[in-house]
């Protein structure tokens, strides 16, 4: 494997602005970008909290980022924002038509665009899907998810062993540096992995396992082991 070689933060902040760039669903014109020591500050105003997750997620993908601070806005765009009681409407719809969202296990409170969700759902992947279906809704500010995870008795051996086993068969994995350990359904995730997506994807796999109540997340990504 090539050796990496260390991004001063100048050319870190140049990066984040051509990928934001090169995302199509960001404006790049709307976001400013700060990097002090590998730490990314984004600001400014966008149209939708789906404008801004998509800001947040374009800057962790660049190579040399640790942590991204997020201080962008979100106003809605023309000369009516959307009331309360439509957003609400529009979040059990957006609920109802996603698959994979057990939709009448969930209730939602909308006050002034911030959107929350509570109930239970059976695991942290459906967690994550409800919350993705409703981000992308006009007038939605933030989703504040504060869904559970229905407990499940598992055996916490089998049930690690199966987490690093999904992990190594996708090859996201390397045993020398991802530590798991099972704590009554908490999985705690220790380690180093070279990249965001590479960490996002460690997590996507976790949240499939039932009996995954929460996951405390200790990775930290260096590029440069």
């Amino acid at each position: 494997m090539p050796v990496a070689v260390m991004k001063t933060d100048q050319e870190i902040q140049q990066d984040v602005f051509r990928e934001l760039r090169w995302d199509s669903r960001v404006d790049q014109t709307e976001i400013g970008v700060e990097v002090d020591e590998g730490i990314v500050t984004l600001t400014g105003t966008v149209k939708s909290y789906a404008k801004k997750v998509a800001a947040r997620e374009g800057a962790h993908r660049v190579v040399g980022v640790l942590d991204v601070a997020d201080d962008i806005q979100v106003k809605t765009p023309g000369g009516r924002d959307r009331t309360d009681t439509e957003i609400a409407q529009a979040v059990r719809t957006a609920l109802e038509w996603d698959t994979f969202v057990p939709d009448q296990k969930i209730r939602s409170t909308v006050a002034e665009g911030f959107v929350t969700l509570e109930g239970e759902v059976a695991t942290l992947r459906e967690k994550g899907d409800a919350e993705a279906a409703v981000r992308n809704l006009t007038g939605v500010r933030e989703v504040r998810n504060r869904l559970l995870v229905t407990a499940v008795k598992v055996d916490p051996v089998n049930l690690r062993k199966s987490i690093e086993e999904a992990l190594e068969r996708r090859a996201e994995r390397d045993a020398d540096r991802i530590r798991v350990r099972v704590e009554d359904g908490t999985v705690v995730l220790e380690g180093k992995v070279r990249t965001w997506p590479e960490k996002q994807a460690i997590l996507g796999a976790v949240s499939h396992a039932p009996g995954v109540r929460q996951v405390t997340d200790k990775l930290a990504v260096n590029p440069w082991i």
